[in-house]
């Protein structure tokens, strides 16, 4: 496995989507990452922390650079819980549940991000506004209500497929309803 390159591809993908989209400070952007998908193995079977090491460095600055809110969804093993800031947490009104991420229950990106944060905290679930996923781990379910594909040439990280959403509000009113200013 090629850390670089994995870095290199997820850096090529974060700089695609930053000429697409433009975010606001304190929007929530989840991360869904299986380290044994970007492996080229199974989901859940062979994670690694050098991986997740790799791909939190080009996220973290992603985030710092458009004043993002990072949340990271762990495995399936802990119900896709999420990994955050408590102060992040705090400020969306989010519940903290007694768990730490481990390799074996929440993922090697998750167990590696809650080391990394300065007071990290793990809530059920949240409605964030953007995020990636590395790997089919399946973040709809953390994502407001109306998500939009993004697409960009980076279609796989190792050997794990990506998809990049963004979400927008719902759309209301029918044929006589106005969207956008003049």
């Amino acid at each position: 496995m090629n850390l670089q390159q994995i870095t290199d591809q997820l850096q090529q993908l974060l700089t695609e989507l930053e000429q697409q989209v433009t975010f606001r400070k304190g929007q929530l952007f989840v991360v869904g990452c299986s380290t044994s998908e970007v492996k080229g193995q199974k989901i859940g079977t062979a994670g690694g922390l050098e991986i997740a090491e790799a791909l939190y460095k080009p996220l973290h600055a992603f985030a710092e650079n458009h004043g993002l809110s990072l949340v990271f969804q762990g495995c399936e093993h802990l119900n896709r819980a999420l990994t955050l800031e408590r102060k992040v947490a705090e400020d969306y009104r989010l519940e903290p549940v007694s768990v730490i991420p481990a390799q074996t229950a929440g993922g090697s990106m998750s167990t590696y991000v809650y080391n990394q944060l300065v007071d990290p905290v793990v809530v059920e679930e949240i409605q964030a506004h953007a995020g990636i996923d590395i790997g089919q781990t399946l973040i709809g379910m953390h994502l407001k209500r109306v998500a939009v594909p993004v697409r960009t040439s980076v279609t796989h990280i190792g050997e794990a497929v990506v998809t990049v959403a963004i979400t927008r509000p719902k759309l209301i009113g029918g044929e006589r309803a106005v969207y956008k200013k003049d």
